[in-house]
């Protein structure tokens, strides 16, 4: 069968189906209803009540009758039970629904029943021809209804069409499961064909859960199964490059680090070293909340691939990332004699030239940049190491790139984007994870508040206070310049009324389109205390660490997403000193935007913020679907369907470790679904 086989199959629909991604019969099977009309509630006229919940009638056709004028017409039926009567009304579409009706016969109206004066109504209900009544104990009680009319564009494809279709379909094709029989057994999910035929043509509301259960774990079993072949086999082709601590990494930790390492720094540091050293490449995810101290992780790393005559690449997304960095190694490794270079898109000729060359001879020994890193010109002598700070921001084809610039070198990547640590084991399987959680000794919880414009004085006051005291102050606002389309507060014109506010306080402003130099000069100047105020965009959002900035100010705090309000508010609270974060929302909140701004009052946890960021914007969102090569799963949702995820995980990589090229004849079904599957990741993931 093809879909040409289809009845009722126009040019125009042929077109307009493809236009959707179906191109075979199998598509139009997993084409699933978005939601069912439930027709099993049958009551009698002379019982329905306007209380909103939808009903099925069954009755006789008593009288059919066109009223009003021009663009007012409008159908009007009235359908007699052994009861009472009511009156069915259509206005649009009452052309087509006046030939559903024919007076004395027997109908099944579906709809919301409302009372008007003495008679009940329906508006719009769906109809069902009876030849008699008792035939309504013979109807489909779930009716499923399908993204039609708007869907397929300007092609007119009803919900009856559909479904003519898919039954059709469900008559004329049989395919074997690619679910192995243990999996069908253990979970008691639906074969193949019977899973259609529960999504499409249900008998009650159980069939329809226990066959979207079976399709959710389909597609995260088969993600599950390419990560877990892909981690196999990068594990037993990808020899590791033996490294081990040495002088520099001693150096630093016993004699320059001024301050004692916490205790999920410490577990991270030795899940590296003993990945360093063994005989595999190493991939692994340093998880930790802002502040949570990774870059002292990352240093470790970098000095241990150093220690053993190898050089090391440290990339971040964005130039001020990557320069704050580079300073935070200079920082810490400059009386060390060892040779770091900063390599950003925006640098001169001559001097980009000049630290090719130190990279290409073997010169320098860490290489701290952006994206600036992966371009074919960038040629190393030796590498042995590569850390990607803020992951997330990377596709999976970038990390991939970059890693062949060296013989298997160790790759580590570091997010602050905390995620509950059930679910990135599964999302990232392909790494292994170490998590930190606690913050450095000394620190005090930020305090978080909401307030008014009406108490905008009070608040500078306060600012003024802190300012003589010796604190410094970030002051955050959504856009640069004054946008027509918005009503925001912008950064330039902001600085330029809080200039005159505070006429004797030092206030720079500090923004993404400003060139790298200035930046810099900005973020040194904030450091070194010398600029008290720094109004910013969210340039400041991450990698920026000065210790005397005890108080951020939040313009506009309704138009941030909760996860970037959490790492906004990162950048302050990295001294002893307590630290204040004051969210100022316009003068219109959604309820999402109360959701935000309360939540983030509540906790200063990032996993706790995080779990209340996926459930507002979803995993696509918040994870970043494009960039971190997932898939856009149609029908599994990451965070509610969690523990089919595990089980997934677990049934997928229990079966790859066990028969990792899937030989067995059982499954050989399998084998022909997961190959395509298993190309397009490799084609994703730009390995193989």
């Amino acid at each position: 069968m093809s879909l040409t086989d289809l009845h009722n199959l126009s040019g125009k629909r042929l077109k307009a189906l493809q236009q959707t991604g179906i191109h075979q019969p199998m598509d139009l099977l997993y084409f699933f209803p978005r939601r069912y009309i439930d027709r099993s509630n049958i009551q009698k006229i002379r019982h329905l009540h306007s209380e909103g919940q939808p009903v099925t009638i069954v009755g006789k056709v008593s009288s059919i009758n066109v009223t009003g004028y021009g663009n007012k017409k409008r159908l009007e039926v009235i359908i007699q039970d052994d009861s009472a009567s009511l009156k069915a009304v259509y206005f649009k579409g009452w052309k087509y629904f006046i030939t559903q009706f024919k007076t004395d016969a027997y109908v099944a109206l579906y709809g919301t029943p409302k009372q008007y004066g003495r008679q009940m109504s329906m508006a719009h209900p769906e109809v069902e021809q009876l030849s008699e009544p008792e035939e309504v104990a013979n109807l489909d009680k779930l009716i499923p209804i399908y993204p039609s009319n708007k869907y397929f564009s300007k092609a007119y494809i009803s919900n009856k069409i559909i479904s003519g279709w898919i039954e059709q379909t469900l008559n004329s094709i049989d395919t074997d499961d690619f679910l192995p029989d243990d999996i069908l057994q253990k979970y008691s999910f639906p074969t193949l064909m019977d899973g259609f035929r529960n999504i499409h043509k249900p008998e009650k509301k159980n069939d329809v859960q226990q066959a979207l259960d079976r399709f959710k774990y389909e597609e995260l079993f088969l993600f599950e199964l390419s990560m877990g072949k892909i981690k196999k086999d990068r594990t037993e082709r990808a020899r590791g490059i033996p490294m081990k601590a040495g002088d520099f990494t001693k150096s630093f930790f016993n004699t320059i680090l001024p301050f004692e390492l916490t205790e999920g720094q410490i577990n991270a540091l030795s899940d590296l070293k003993k990945d360093l050293s063994g005989p595999t490449q190493m991939n692994r995810l340093i998880q930790g909340d802002v502040g949570a101290g990774k870059t002292i992780v990352a240093i470790g790393a970098l000095l241990m691939a150093v220690d053993s005559g190898y050089q090391a690449a440290f990339m971040a997304p964005t130039e001020i990332l990557a320069e704050q960095h580079f300073f935070t190694i200079k920082k810490y490794l400059d009386n060390l004699g060892i040779s770091y270079r900063l390599l950003t898109g925006g640098q001169s000729t001559s001097l980009r030239q000049d630290i090719l060359t130190d990279i290409e001879g073997g010169n320098c020994n860490i290489v701290i940049g952006t994206h600036a890193i992966f371009q074919n010109k960038v040629k190393f002598n030796k590498l042995g190491l590569v850390v990607i700070d803020e992951q997330h921001r990377f596709g999976v084809k970038q990390r991939n790139e970059i890693l062949q610039k060296g013989e298997n070198p160790h790759l580590m990547v570091m997010s602050a984007t905390p995620i509950p640590r059930s679910l990135a084991m599964t999302i990232y399987s392909d790494l292994d994870i170490s998590v930190i959680k606690d913050l450095p000794a000394g620190r005090k919880p930020i305090k978080t508040a909401v307030r008014t414009d009406k108490e905008r004085e009070k608040i500078y006051q306060f600012i003024e206070k802190s300012v003589d005291s010796g604190d410094q102050v970030y002051i955050i606002f959504p856009l640069i310049e004054e946008s027509e389309a918005m009503d925001l507060k912008d950064a330039t014109m902001g600085y330029e009324k809080l200039s005159k506010r505070f006429p004797s306080v030092d206030i720079d402003l500090l923004h993404g389109k400003m060139k790298s130099e200035e930046k810099e000069q900005i973020m040194k100047r904030f450091s070194e205390g010398k600029s008290k105020i720094l109004v910013s965009t969210t340039v400041i959002e991450v990698g920026v660490d000065v210790p005397n900035a005890s108080i951020m100010i939040i313009e506009h705090a309704e138009r941030f997403g909760l996860s970037q309000l959490h790492q906004l508010r990162g950048r302050i609270g990295r001294g002893s000193k307590q630290s204040y974060c004051i969210l100022m929302p316009g003068s219109q909140l959604s309820k999402a935007g109360v959701f935000r701004l309360k939540k983030l009052v509540e906790t200063t946890d990032g996993f706790k913020i995080a779990e209340a960021d996926l459930k507002l914007r979803g995993p696509g969102d918040f994870l970043g679907t494009k960039q971190s090569g997932l898939p856009e799963f149609r029908f599994a949702d990451i965070v509610e369907d969690r523990l089919i995820l595990e089980q997934a995980k677990n049934d997928s990589w229990e079966l790859i470790n066990s028969d990792p090229s899937l030989s067995n004849p059982k499954y050989n079904t399998l084998q022909s679904v997961f190959e395509p599957y298993f190309k397009e990741r490799l084609e994703l993931f730009g390995v193989g």
